[in-house]
């Protein structure tokens, strides 16, 4: 047997397990040193981490500014104005008083019959009261039955003293001409012959009386003119011609470039003081009675009848409810549902029965 001196091959087996040994310990320290090199080279290859960012957020929203329906017009106005109570007057309609002044700005005009087939306007103004309007006259049987409903001042150049008596006795504050409490604000211009030039201080009237409230809504507005109830539901109408007597017969056209109805009377152009032509963004005709008891015509606003409505080159057919002076007027559609004007401007046709209401397409 060989003794652990053997030799192999010449080569002692001492020798050959030196020779492994040696060659495992190299191989382990080249490992070592591959990883060292690896480890370095991947430690600087990498970069160095970014700080985590600190982001501020400015915002750019702008809380906006509250706003509120305007009460006779339903435009959008901002909230706390348009507080003042509003202002009506008995407007002259005769030739001589054209044009008249200020009515292009009124929120509502309602017209009416009065003697020798002639009619007058009672306007009002709140949400854009004028320096001056007229020239006012003197009101009319009918004319509580109006005003009532609005509060408010109402203006005149006086009348029978058993009408100024009925308006006196409306919750309606009275500035008549003539009196040592309109001194300063009623005057006669010399524009125009008398009795069609007696104008109102508008503006200074209205600053008179702050007590007075702002007056209520007076009818349901939709929120623009093409969502209103005679643009959805009408049907077209380019003119909508009234006949209140042989001497009065106003149309209105439909312009869409100003979208309104621009009003004419006996086929001439109704112009205002400025010299553009008066329009109307609801233009609503009411069938009333006429009662002649009083000597001079009083419209019977109290009650029901039929009525159509034109917004937006459209005219729905309704009907028309008023319960008492102090109560709106009330409008519905054949169905019975609330008629929603454009917001806007409004006149109010008062035509009586014996009149007529002719719509062209």
């Amino acid at each position: 047997m060989p003794t652990p001196s053997t030799v192999v091959g010449g080569v002692s087996l001492c020798a050959v397990r030196a020779l492994h040994l040696s060659a495992r310990r190299a191989a382990i320290a080249s490992l070592l040193t591959l990883s060292v090199v690896l480890t370095a080279c991947a430690s600087e290859s990498l970069p160095a981490p970014l700080p985590t960012p600190s982001i501020t957020y400015t915002s750019t929203y702008v809380t906006p500014a509250p706003t509120v329906i305007a009460p006779l017009t339903g435009e959008v106005i901002p909230a706390g104005t348009a507080l003042n109570p509003s202002l009506a007057a008995k407007i002259d309609n005769h030739i001589a008083a054209r044009p008249q002044v200020g009515l292009e700005r009124t929120d509502i005009v309602f017209e009416e019959l009065v003697e020798g087939g002639l009619t007058r306007y009672v306007a009002i103004w709140q949400s854009d009261v004028p320096d001056e309007i007229g020239p006012v006259r003197s009101i009319r049987p009918m004319d509580p039955d109006i005003v009532s409903a609005f509060g408010g001042i109402i203006a005149y150049s006086g009348g029978q003293q058993r009408f100024v008596a009925l308006m006196q006795a409306a919750p309606v504050f009275n500035a008549i001409h003539g009196q040592k409490a309109t001194a300063d604000t009623f005057y006669r211009t010399k524009a125009k012959a008398a009795p069609h030039n007696v104008l109102v201080r508008a503006s200074v009237v209205v600053g008179q009386h702050p007590e007075l409230p702002a007056p209520q809504q007076q009818f349901a507005f939709s929120l623009d003119a093409a969502s209103s109830t005679a643009a959805k539901d009408g049907q077209p109408a380019s003119s909508v011609n009234l006949v209140f007597s042989n001497a009065s017969a106003p149309t209105w056209a439909w312009d869409a470039a100003r979208g309104q109805y621009l009003r004419a009377q006996l086929g001439v152009a109704d112009m205002d003081s400025a010299g553009a032509q008066l329009g109307a963004t609801n233009v609503i005709a009411i069938r009333v009675g006429i009662d002649s008891s009083l000597g001079v015509p009083k419209t019977q606003l109290v009650g029901n009848g039929e009525a159509w409505v034109s917004s937006a080159g459209k005219t729905v057919h309704a009907s028309w409810s008023k319960a008492s002076p102090t109560s709106p007027i009330v409008l519905t559609d054949d169905q019975g549902v609330t008629i929603r004007l454009a917001p806007g401007n409004s006149w109010i046709e008062l035509v009586p029965s014996a009149g007529s209401v002719t719509l062209i397409p």
